[in-house]
């Protein structure tokens, strides 16, 4: 198969790939904000609720996960597509490990400004987010994109629900054509891109809040 054949294939896989990402990261960072806001702020009930989630989703495979969404739900008359089983595992699974993420920012803002904004007759939610959330979301975007790279690289396990990501189409690729060499180094390297071009969309967005708050942005 010529080289170029192969790498058109692969850019349909990797085009799939990109779209999980596109879907499955709002899902996380949603699932990360809203329940990092619920264990730090909400009444106790709800506070166990958030984590059971968080320990849940962070102490069982991600693979399981999927399977579960995709091929045990079904049992329970739930029937869900694969491609809306996939953003669900990995936005789930991505999700959870921010929470923390957002709770640990948030209690990392000094106590001082937390006086100040009370000194101030600033409510509770003003307080949070006038106050609190711009200074604690600069400290959340690396471990944020971190995160990020994290899910690019574990939507490799959707190709194991038949979806025609970049894993699938290298595989598929590999078995027909026996070329895994050259196959495989395509793969690694249209990885390889979509990280980096997260990374570089992170590193813009942590420089433009930094400067917002008169800090300076990142250094390679």
């Amino acid at each position: 198969m010529e080289f170029g054949e192969i790498v058109s294939v692969l850019l349909q896989g990797a085009i799939v790939t990109i779209e999980i990402v596109a879907m499955a990261l709002p899902l996380a960072v949603m699932m990360a904000f809203s329940f990092g806001l619920i264990r730090l702020y909400a009444p106790a009930p709800f506070k166990q609720i958030a984590i059971f989630y968080i320990e849940f989703f962070r102490g069982t495979s991600a693979l399981i996960q999927l399977y579960w969404i995709y091929f045990v739900l079904p049992f329970f008359g739930i029937t869900i597509d694969a491609m809306t089983a996939a953003v669900m595992a990995l936005g789930l699974n991505i999700g959870s490990y921010g929470t923390e993420v957002v709770r640990g920012a948030i209690q990392a803002v000094p106590k001082g400004q937390y006086e100040a904004s009370i000194a101030l007759n600033f409510t509770a939610s003003q307080r949070l987010w006038r106050i609190i959330m711009p200074q604690a979301l600069v400290n959340m975007i690396p471990p944020f994109g971190n995160l990020a790279i994290e899910l690019v690289k574990a939507t490799s396990l959707v190709s194991l629900i038949t979806i025609g990501d970049l894993t699938f189409k290298a595989k598929s690729l590999a078995d027909t054509t026996l070329q895994v060499g050259e196959i495989f180094g395509v793969v690694l390297l249209f990885y390889f891109v979509i990280a980096q071009c997260l990374v570089f969309f992170i590193r813009r967005l942590e420089t433009h809040l930094s400067k917002g708050l008169g800090r300076g942005g990142i250094h390679s």
